[in-house]
């Protein structure tokens, strides 16, 4: 086999503890290591230093890069644009590299092909074993069949400098990934799925973690501005539920109306639809899940919740993006 290229790892990070869990793994990963590991501190206003020392053998070759709260795109960039590897693997800083990560990672780069702009690693996320999981565990394990994830993707230093890296206008941890991968192939590149493995632990989070993720129907807009209306296919990403938030989202307002208008049959009427969506939505989420009290509290809350603010988010990303254009790459 041909030797493997060299790599630089790049991790954003807002300081989150389990970032010294990623740099052990990655430091006990050896047999091809990086070249260096960029941590990128995209903490708004540090306080207290990074976890650093937990890199172990890894320690004298791990720097830091501050971006000041810009975003994971924008930390990305920061990070990639500081390296003179072949290769920028990124990783999140809430995952763990197997121990055969490097190995494997060596096979992935040294069998690319000349036009292959990025490889993707597998990521397995655990679940309970005693219980079913709850709607966030399950979205987390979503990943697991997830396209181009930034959670561990490889992509060749050239095709991020071609395409001018990361769009820093998606500002959370949503749809960068995607973009970018459609813009690399886009470029001509290939990309492909390797043979490397990484977990992706579930992280802890409270009952709204699902009302605060529909600020990513904003960034569903902009990928539509950017890359026309047929991006999920191309992109391999799931539709949601936004049309059914809609309508549900639809009738309540209907019902409002027609209460404040005196109108007491059609508001009955556009209230029985609103009731039956929200019931239809929260069962959808409670039916897989581990049926606990709290569980089932916390699906009923967010599931009446979530519609509205779907589409509001969504309202907001059309008037936001309505300008947006393409990001040019370097020629």
């Amino acid at each position: 086999m041909t030797a493997a290229p060299g790599y630089s790892v790049v991790i954003p990070t807002i300081g989150r503890p389990c970032l010294a869990d990623c740099l052990r793994a990655l430091a006990a990963a050896g047999g091809h290591p990086p070249e260096e590991v960029v941590v990128v501190d995209d903490r708004p206003a540090p306080v207290g230093p990074l976890p650093l020392d937990a890199a172990g053998v890894l320690r004298g070759r791990t720097r830091t890069v501050r971006t000041g709260g810009r975003g994971p795109a924008a930390a990305r960039n920061a990070g990639w644009r500081t390296v003179g590897t072949p290769w920028t693997v990124f990783l999140d800083d809430d995952v763990q590299v197997l121990p055969d990560w490097s190995h494997r990672l060596a096979e992935d780069l040294a069998t690319a092909g000349a036009r292959t702009g990025g490889i993707q690693g597998r990521l397995t996320v655990p679940l309970p074993g005693d219980r079913r999981p709850t709607d966030f565990e399950r979205g987390t394990a979503g990943l697991e069949r997830a396209a181009w994830a930034t959670a561990d993707m490889a992509y060749r230093t050239a095709a991020l400098r071609r395409t001018g890296g990361f769009d820093e206008r998606f500002r959370r941890a949503f749809r960068e990934d995607a973009d970018l991968a459609l813009r690399v192939r886009g470029a001509g590149w290939r990309l492909r799925r390797g043979r490397r493995t990484t977990r992706h632990p579930v992280r802890p989070a409270d009952r709204w973690a699902s009302v605060r993720a529909q600020r990513g129907n904003a960034d569903d807009v902009l990928m539509t501005r950017l890359h026309g209306r047929d991006w999920w296919t191309r992109a391999e990403a799931p539709r949601g539920r936004l049309p059914r938030h809609a309508l549900v989202t639809a009738a309540a307002l209907t019902a409002l109306g027609c209460t404040l208008t005196g109108r007491r049959r059609a508001a009955g009427a556009a209230g029985g639809l609103w009731a039956l969506g929200t019931a239809e939505f929260a069962l959808a989420r409670i039916a897989p899940g581990p049926r606990t009290p709290p569980e089932i509290a916390a699906m009923l809350a967010t599931s009446v919740l979530i519609p509205p603010l779907a589409v509001r988010h969504w309202i907001d990303g059309l008037v936001r993006h309505r300008r947006a254009r393409p990001l040019g790459g370097t020629p």
